[in-house]
């Protein structure tokens, strides 16, 4: 079995507001849950509303299913026009962690 987690860093655009911040950031973690069967949540800087963080995590039988699918959910929050990727943080813990 292994588990494989994601910590994006962003930068929202022109926002101004936790409301805004929660009407570009909501949109990302559905995404990312519909497209991909992953586990998504907000998970830093609530009380930021230029910033945010957001952490996913997915589990599967085979190493390389687990890379292509966080491959996959990384190119597509790269991708989010109305967010500025500014870091990312990936880690991997197979039967031998």
């Amino acid at each position: 079995m292994y588990v494989g987690t994601l910590s994006f860093d962003l930068l929202l655009g022109d926002v101004r507001s936790l409301k805004e911040k929660r009407s570009v950031v909501r949109p990302i973690v559905a995404d990312l849950q519909r497209k991909f069967a992953v586990s998504a949540a907000e998970v830093g800087g609530q009380d930021l509303y230029r910033r945010a963080e957001i952490g996913l995590a997915v589990v599967s039988g085979d190493a390389g299913h687990l890379t292509d699918v966080l491959d996959r959910c990384e190119r597509m929050v790269a991708g989010r026009p109305e967010v500025e990727l500014l870091s990312v943080r990936r880690r991997l813990h197979g039967d031998d962690d």
